[in-house]
């Protein structure tokens, strides 16, 4: 156990590398391109095998070009095998195979292949500045609906979104299912993932790509290659979008041990009422009385709304004649309503003198002649038929039409109301 005085050494199991200096470019694989035989002049000791699973919309296409497969393999030394019983690919080792890293290329060439890649292109990650990465997108959003729109704000517009990622990152980039294949080197496979990931976080793919193009715009200035690029990019500010509030509120209930009561079914509130005891025909009676009775109901209530016009106002309720007015017709403050207007004049006296019948009598005389233009229409055709009547006793008697006795024409008309 250590004590006070003893300080802890973080690089006690450190070693110095010595094939590890600054002068090594980890990210260039010209020297490493070329793998020759003499560099392993034995044959591996064990087999190793690798086997992967394809779905059933690409066993047409593998069967297709499966010899293009098993002839590229064998350049290298690699054994293939095709199982279309159990939609399976495998790849082993051989005696002859002198690269051991080649059977890891072979792996990747199935599992591209599996991942709806032509065969022209999945054949290139044989090469050893190639390398592949598939990403798996499935898991990453939950909704099957947000999975969809953000896989396809990856593609973008007739896939021009696609295609600048391509270009940016000089990569391959596959877009199938739930899976992302992308081929490339290794610093372009890392630019891919962290666009393709950004992507289903909800990030949009321009954001990063416009980050890659600032980028690749300073690669090109030699000046730069030492420093820091950080003022150079830019930084997007999270919009955070506040939620609507629901416009109910639901307040949470007390907790009980006791559960709700049980509600009655329709059988037991026909057994309460005794309908349940009844047959079919008295069933209908009752139906059928309660239906009258409830439309005698309405028709009361409906002649009685009708007469209360008809009714003197001393004669009627405190609080239907506040409510109705002294004319009947809802204007209230003592016949003084919106269309109730009363003309009044004052002689030399002081004392008021009503121009117009009141309200009771312009009820009445609407009940009898109807409307007020209808009472117009019949009183002109009484007029009519009177002057016709006294024009004829005047032709009989002997007179002449012109010299004939106008009658006034007084008669009172209704205001329009």
């Amino acid at each position: 156990m250590a004590t006070d005085g003893d300080t802890k050494n973080h690089n006690k199991y450190r070693r110095d590398k010595p094939w590890d200096v600054e002068g090594i470019d980890h990210w260039d694989s010209e020297k490493y391109n070329e793998w020759k035989p003499e560099m392993m002049p034995g044959s591996l000791l064990e087999e190793s095998s690798f086997a992967t699973l394809f779905p059933k919309y690409r066993e047409k296409y593998l069967r297709q070009v499966w010899p293009l497969v098993t002839r590229a393999l064998n350049a290298v030394n690699v054994a293939c095998e095709l199982d279309l019983i159990e939609g399976s690919m495998t790849v082993r080792t051989t005696r002859k195979t002198s690269d051991p890293y080649i059977i890891l290329k072979a792996r990747d060439l199935l599992k591209l292949l599996a991942r709806s890649l032509p065969f022209q292109q999945a054949v290139k990650i044989l090469q050893d500045d190639m390398h592949c990465d598939i990403i798996k997108i499935g898991g990453m959003v939950g909704n099957k609906e947000r999975f969809v729109r953000r896989r396809q704000r990856l593609l973008g517009p007739d896939g021009a979104t696609l295609k600048a990622l391509e270009l940016l990152t000089e990569c391959y980039v596959m877009v199938q299912g739930n899976t992302v294949a992308c081929m490339g080197s290794v610093k372009g496979l890392k630019n891919a993932r962290k666009v393709v990931e950004d992507c289903m976080r909800n990030v949009h793919p321009v954001y990063n790509i416009k980050i890659l193009m600032i980028k690749r715009e300073l690669a090109k200035d030699p000046e730069l290659a030492g420093e820091n690029w950080g003022r150079f990019l830019p930084t997007f500010a999270k919009k955070t979008v506040a939620r609507k509030k629901p416009k109910v509120v639901s307040t949470k209930r007390a907790y009980t041990p006791f559960p709700p009561q049980q509600l009655e079914s329709k059988v037991d509130q026909q057994v309460e009422s005794g309908e349940y005891f009844l047959n079919e025909q008295q069933r209908k009676q009752r139906v059928k009385a309660e239906r009258m009775a409830k439309a005698q109901g309405v028709a009361r209530e409906r002649r009685q709304a009708r007469e209360i016009a008809f009714v003197p106002l001393e004669d009627r309720p405190q609080d239907e004649a506040a409510s109705t007015g002294e004319d009947g017709r809802g204007g209230g403050g003592g016949g003084c309503g919106k269309n109730a207007k009363k003309a009044v004049k004052f002689s030399d006296g002081g004392r008021a003198v009503d121009d117009g019948p009141s309200a009771f009598e312009l009820a009445e005389a609407i009940k009898s002649r109807g409307t007020p233009a209808k009472a117009a229409k019949a009183e002109g055709r009484k007029r009519n038929a009177a002057d016709a009547a006294n024009e004829k006793g005047d032709d009989e008697k002997g007179t002449k039409p012109g010299k004939s006795k106008k009658k006034a024409r007084h008669a009172y008309m209704p205001p329009d109301i």
